[in-house]
């Protein structure tokens, strides 16, 4: 046990700045059930307490009987949500106001709390009520962010519970959506008036300089900022750093990369083509193969059109599948040599595609010599792995046997006793990663596919999503862009969509998979109902950095996709034509594209490539790895490239459609609504193109549907249609002063079931309706909101009044009011949890901003 006990103290002690957090609660307006009063929340685990939100295991105490309950934690730095409970259960919970915390949607609301390096000391609200709140906000877009973090310092943090004032350690902001706008909301006991500025780091050498425009000197000859903090919510606008520019956020301003311009298809090398006839695929079958993938002329239409590949392990493994490394800088000898490797990747980049390779960071092989060695109690490798010298009994998220007994000692390993876990707490590994990291990178890797990355680094018994494992992949970043600052990461984490989030936030990956969305996608499909889906697309719009993540429908971890949808090839085009039209970075799965299964076993999800309908699918002259599909003979590459209707050829379209309209690569996504309730709809908008896409999920055939945009970023006037796939003139459509059309009915014959429209509007003649209309600065804060929200103008405008006009997604007009002067406070207490846009027209200036309330 002494080795285990020495592996959680090392591991405590990288655990992100543990600080003492006070929470407090006024209860004398309260009877005080005789149970006491506890308080529950986020933070229960970390501080030592069983499990989260437990109504009755954090008790409040009132040693000096004011009638102020109070209890003190020791937890890392973070964001918590919490509340308070007269009693020990649920009934006597609280329900503070919105203005005090986060709305769940669902008529909770829970109060939140950011700490910091330092002690906080929460002032003390009155039961199932707030004091006064402030809201912090800056954009830091330009700027290199710390490592370290934005904060905001000033002469309210004593006040505030944060010990002494101007400690630019203790309130950290947070992105939590990735636009790079770091906000952090504080309680106060009572309003005042306050000077602040922002920090870009956790130390006052990294604070910003405040123009004179808007700082006031503080009387030693620096300027802040000035909050009069005496309202019951205090939020100014979000501004730019060092600035006095307000910069909300943005509905077309964000950044875009090279992956986003891709289509990605993931490669079972094994699995692909074998050119020596062992049965095996190999790096020279799949060179061979390159010109299907992509010959590297756009003008020809015979290959698939995809632009960059996922090769799965292809490093040195005993097994078949090469998730258990022995060997992290060796090709795996079954696919060739380390010059094979190398010749396919210069084949490959010489078409034009980037190839990334999967790496497995979480676990090695049993059978790598680092394990092997470590077996040995005295060996210097001992500590590069997990040891126990009893077994801890504690078993794995999904209920597995983690703890495998060697010799006499027990080793963690989370997935199988083949797959021992690597010590991450060791300085040693990390080394030794990132040394590989590099190594495959100045070989010529575009970048990784990072397999299990929510199991790198255990905490004690929490083994998933920690914030040690964060803080790694922070400096596997910075290892991987030191090197190649274009490499790309993507990571697979097997979770909700809430979940994933924090692994593309704070420069830790550029992208994961988003399985909820995959999910939802095939269930829609299958289901004939596009309702789901269309919540899951809303979820991650208003989640992920704007386009930053990976969009797939199956990959080879689960059953193949046209098993799923029942063998109904409509439904498969269907299913295609949706994720490869949608924001995101799309992976195609092997065989996909020509309707191959597989259900069952991994391997039988693996299987070999169907090529053609003659021996072993066209995969090997000899004896395959693994049997072939049984159908092939129909399902295969040669006879799908004769038929134009066939699903590969439908794939072909697809790709080239994305690679070619700009809009539905680099596009922001808008739902559209549709007249038919069957039908998903949604446009891709990007400079003055947008692409909307109509998918018929009904039974029947759609006949003159009407499509409803209430706004855009698009000018005004009229737009000429094409349907893409078809080629079809679809005639014109008319965009209005606020970008959008209303009941718009596509000139084409009945949308039939399963179909769907791909409709490029292309300015015929732009800001026809209103030629010259200036524009006008804009700014919403908070963004997202959950009850009030400030409106501010950035300019005068010269106008009497202005006109105010709230529409929510489905083109509905939520509120019109009109207001004087610069500034209105929108009251969004009513309104559902969602996506608005809010439009102002202040004499001839308009402006348009999107808005999300998270109520």
């Amino acid at each position: 046990m002494k080795q285990l006990l020495l592996l959680l103290l090392i591991g405590c002690g990288l655990r992100s700045h543990a600080a003492q957090l006070t929470f407090r609660v006024d209860m004398r307006q309260q009877t005080v059930s005789p149970a006491g009063v506890h308080v529950a929340g986020s933070f229960q685990s970390e501080a030592g307490f069983p499990a989260d939100w437990n109504p009755a295991t954090t008790a409040l105490t009132d040693p000096d009987n004011d009638g102020i309950y109070e209890v003190t934690v020791t937890v890392p730095a973070g964001t918590y949500l919490y509340k308070f409970v007269n009693g020990n259960g649920w009934p006597g919970a609280e329900l503070p106001p919105a203005d005090c915390g986060v709305a769940d949607g669902g008529g909770n609301v829970n109060r939140q709390v950011t700490l910091g390096a330092t002690d906080l000391r929460l002032p003390a609200p009155v039961f199932n009520g707030c004091t006064p709140q402030v809201r912090f906000a800056v954009n830091m877009r330009g700027q290199t962010v710390s490592r370290a973090g934005v904060h905001v310092v000033g002469s309210f943090q004593t006040l505030a519970g944060y010990g002494s004032n101007w400690n630019p350690t203790a309130i950290p902001l947070s992105d939590a959506n990735g636009d790079q706008i770091y906000e952090v909301q504080i309680s106060l006991p009572a309003g005042a008036v306050f000077q602040y500025r922002f920090v870009n780091g956790n130390t006052l050498a990294g604070a910003e300089p405040v123009p004179a425009a808007c700082g006031t000197d503080d009387g030693t000859g620096t300027r802040q900022r000035v909050l009069d903090a005496t309202a019951a919510v205090n939020a100014p606008p979000a501004v730019c750093f060092a600035t006095c520019t307000p910069c909300g956020p943005s509905l077309t301003n964000y950044a875009t990369h090279w992956w986003n311009d891709a289509v990605f298809y993931e490669v079972f090398v094994r699995s692909f083509y074998d050119s020596n006839g062992d049965g095996r695929g190999d790096f020279a079958g799949l060179m061979q193969k390159l010109d299907y993938l992509n010959d590297g002329n756009p003008t020809t239409s015979t290959d698939l059109g995809v632009t960059a590949l996922w090769l799965m392990p292809m490093m040195e493994s005993p097994s078949y599948h090469g998730y258990d490394v022995t060997n992290y800088k060796a090709t795996e000898p079954d696919y060739g040599s380390m010059a094979d490797f190398e010749a396919l990747l210069a084949a490959a980049h010489a078409r034009g595609i980037k190839v990334i390779v999967d790496l497995v960071l979480n676990h090695t092989s049993s059978q790598h010599p680092w394990f092997t060695q470590s077996t040995s109690s005295t060996s210097p490798f001992r500590n590069w792995y997990v040891w126990s010298a009893t077994n801890p009994g504690f078993q794995g998220p999904w209920g597995q046997t983690v703890w495998h007994r060697r010799s006499s000692s027990y080793y963690y390993g989370i997935f199988f006793d083949g797959m021992p876990d690597l010590n991450w707490s060791n300085p040693s590994v990390k080394a030794a990663m990132w040394d590989v990291s590099r190594f495959w990178l100045q070989k010529g890797v575009d970048g990784y596919r990072l397999d299990a990355i929510k199991y790198l680094d255990e905490d004690g018994t929490r083994l998933e999503d920690t914030p040690e494992t964060f803080a790694l992949l922070e400096e596997f970043h910075d290892s991987v862009k030191a090197v190649n600052p274009n490499a790309f990461t993507v990571g697979e984490a097997w979770s909700n969509t809430a979940a994933v989030v924090p692994y593309v936030l704070n420069d830790r990956l550029d992208v994961c998979f988003e399985f909820d969305l995959a999910a939802a996608i095939i269930n829609g499909v299958r289901s004939g109902n596009p309702t789901g889906l269309r919540n899951q697309l809303n979820t991650v719009e208003q989640s992920y950095p704007k386009l930053q993540y990976a969009t797939f429908l199956t990959n080879h971890d689960q059953n193949r996709v046209l098993g799923e949808l029942g063998g109904n090839l409509a439904q498969m085009k269907q299913a295609a034509a949706l994720y490869l039209t949608l924001p995101g970075v799309p992976f195609l799965y092997y065989g996909e594209e020509v309707g191959m299964l597989g259900t069952g076993p991994d391997e039988d999800k693996r299987k070999p490539m169907q090529w053609t309908a003659g021996s072993q699918a066209g995969f090997t002259s000899g004896t395959p790895w693994r049997g072939v599909n049984g159908n092939y003979a129909q399902f295969n590459v040669a006879t799908m490239q004769a038929d134009p209707a066939s699903l590969l050829n439908h794939y072909k379209q697809l790709i080239r459609l994305r690679t070619t309209h700009e809009a539905l690569r680099k596009g922001y996504y808008l739902p559209v609504t549709a007249s038919n309730a069957a039908l998903l709809s949604y446009a891709r908008v990007y400079q003055q193109e947008a692409v909307v896409m109509v998918s018929n999920f009904g039974a029947g055939a759609a006949s003159n549907p009407a499509l409803t945009l209430s706004v855009s970023s698009l000018p005004a006037g009229v737009y000429q249609v094409t349907e893409l796939y078809s080629g079809q003139a679809a005639g014109t459509v008319t965009l209005n002063g606020q970008g959008g059309f209303s009941a718009w009915s596509v000139a084409l014959p009945a949308l039939g079931a399963d179909e769907t429209w791909l409709l490029r509007l292309a300015p015929q003649a732009p800001t026809a309706t209103r030629p010259g209309q200036p524009l006008l600065a804009l700014n919403l804060y908070p963004n997202p909101a959950a009850d009030q929200v400030s409106v501010e103008l950035t300019q005068e405008t010269g106008a009497a009044r202005s006109e105010l006009r709230v529409y929510d997604l489905q083109g509905r007009l939520v509120q019109t009011t009109r207001f004087a002067g610069r500034r209105h406070l929108l009251d969004t207490s009513r309104w559902a949890r969602g996506t608005y846009f809010v439009r102002i027209q202040s004499g001839a200036a308009v402006a348009t901003q999107r808005l999300v309330v998270t109520r």
